[in-house]
């Protein structure tokens, strides 16, 4: 096997690996795209500035996310479908998150369910939900993450309405795969993906089937959601989940200063500046274009976090930089898991420590709590616009 030394490698070893459908599930964003590409290459144009004759010996990269210990910021984004991209795939990532000393989130969307996960470690995860349609499920959705010690809950506020992903509408996506003459073909060159899935009873939407009001088979992704995603979300509902839910409470997908400034009113411990990953409102800034805005203007009530185009651990440290309290990998760690399963994850989190730790000695910090603005080259990265 080649040597893998960053996070294309593994990218490209799971496109290898991975069903066309479902690697391309990780790997598109919205419409043309060009969001998803916008959150990769505004990172690129943030330069840093190197310090040299510095004491670099004894540097930590550990802090806090939502008041959670991490060894360095960043967690494991909720990401649907996980259980896809390699057999138990959930599992797997939350094993090797919990073995590295970062949170994991589950998605209500996984294919392993809460349960499964919660019987596979030992330590509190966090658990993503929408707001629904059907409350009751939601309400029992929300009693099942208790039951399971999950130790946060975010709340998803930007699929009220699904944007269309051109490669799924081609791919005819679906959970388990409809057994076409172009995806039976396409199977056949992934022998390793067939034989994981075959020696596992998890192919459905773990947290659904069975748990939902009618609902006894999950063979589409999309006609669930264009039922129970409820376009009437406002900022009044987030009081229905607080009621319900005593723990931590992260609120993902505000983008907008004026957004930001609602959800540091309504109760929540932490809001992620979260454009999706590029994959609904195509056209929009990118999430680390964003994040210095909505820090400066709530960064002082609320704990701010983000995802969206981290690829590395100079990707981090620039979000960290720029006001970020912690970041979230979504498409990183999926390469990973496609390309090597557990291990693979496992390996894009020290691919991401290591380029964290030396980008962060060679700016001269040994704390990544004391990171901020001084180690970036003025006039590369985005600042906050005047006030309307």
């Amino acid at each position: 096997m080649a040597v893998i030394t960053c996070i294309e490698d593994l990218r490209i070893l799971a496109q290898r690996r991975v069903p066309r459908m479902f690697y391309d599930y990780a790997d598109s964003g919205s419409w043309t795209e060009s969001t998803y590409r916008a959150n990769n290459t505004d990172f690129a144009a943030i330069k840093f500035r190197q310090r040299v004759a510095v004491n670099m010996e004894n540097r930590t990269l550990a802090t806090t996310m939502a008041g959670q210990p991490t060894v360095m910021p960043v967690a494991l984004a909720p990401t649907g479908l996980t259980g896809m991209q390699h057999a138990d795939g959930e599992i797997l990532a939350a094993k090797a998150a919990e073995k590295f000393g970062v949170p994991f989130t589950l998605s209500t969307m996984s294919i392993c369910s809460i349960e499964d996960v919660a019987a596979n470690t030992s330590t509190p995860f966090w658990f993503q939900v929408y707001f629904l349609k059907d409350r009751e499920f939601m309400g029992k959705l929300i009693q099942r993450a208790k039951a399971a010690r999950c130790s946060a809950l975010v709340l998803t506020l930007d699929l009220q309405i699904l944007g269309q992903r051109h490669k799924d509408m081609k791919n005819g996506l679906s959970a388990p795969p409809k057994l076409t003459v172009a995806n039976m073909l396409n199977m056949a060159t992934k022998p390793g993906w067939c034989l994981g899935m075959l020696q596992t009873r998890r192919r459905g939407f773990g947290n659904i089937v069975g748990h939902a009001n009618e609902v006894s088979d999950m063979s589409s992704l999309s006609s669930w959601t264009a039922e129970q995603f409820d376009p009437a979300l406002s900022w009044d509902h987030i009081k229905w989940v607080r009621d319900r839910w005593d723990g931590k409470l992260i609120l993902k997908g505000v983008m907008d200063v004026e957004d930001a400034r609602m959800a540091a009113q309504c109760g929540a411990d932490a809001l992620i500046v979260s454009n999706h990953g590029g994959r609904q409102l195509d056209g929009a800034e990118s999430s680390i274009a964003a994040l210095p805005g909505i820090v400066e203007a709530v960064g002082d009530r609320i704990e701010v976090q983000m995802d969206g185009g981290i690829r590395s651990g100079q990707d981090v440290i620039k979000a960290i930089a720029l006001g970020a309290r912690g970041v979230y990998i979504g498409r990183a760690f999926l390469y990973g898991l496609g390309a090597l399963g557990e291990a693979g994850v496992t390996k894009c989190l020290e691919i991401i420590r290591k380029e964290l730790d030396v980008t962060m000695a060679l700016c001269g910090l040994t704390d990544i709590r004391k990171v901020d603005t001084s180690i970036l080259l003025p006039g590369t990265y985005p600042r906050p616009l005047p006030p309307q």
